[in-house]
């Protein structure tokens, strides 16, 4: 997999404007941020931890990991909680996938289906053939 980066553009911060990748594809449909017993974190960077956590345990099933990620679009219900509070997610994003950072999209939605559920995010991950 490589990184794209236009020539001249800023480097971007905790994501990549684009990802090159052969192999075969694995979706990972919209994880929340509750654990196997159904309980949420009380905070957004606890649920984006759990549901980064959810999302690691589907790649495995695929043989995948974090680093085979290539895309992950986030969908978070309060735009103003996420600005505030992101080294603290970007410690927990750390934490779970590493130094590994896909192209990326973070949308601020009015509601999510689970009323407790603050964050809700996909992947795309790609296998080498």
């Amino acid at each position: 997999m490589r990184r794209l980066q236009p020539p001249g553009w800023p480097e971007p911060k905790g994501y990549a404007n684009g990802m090159l990748a052969e192999g075969r594809l694995v979706f990972v449909g919209g994880q929340i941020g509750w654990d196997s017993s159904g309980a949420f974190a009380s905070d957004l960077a606890g649920q984006i931890r759990q549901t980064l956590l959810n999302i690691v345990a589907v790649l495995a099933e695929a043989g995948a990991r974090p680093e085979h990620v290539a895309r992950l679009t986030w969908y978070v219900t309060d735009r103003e909680d996420y600005v505030a509070h992101q080294r603290e997610i970007g410690a927990a994003y750390r934490e779970v996938m590493g130094r590994h950072f896909p192209a990326m999209a973070v949308v601020q939605v009015l509601a999510l289906i689970e009323a407790e559920a603050l964050v809700e995010i996909e992947a795309t991950a790609v296998l080498s053939l």
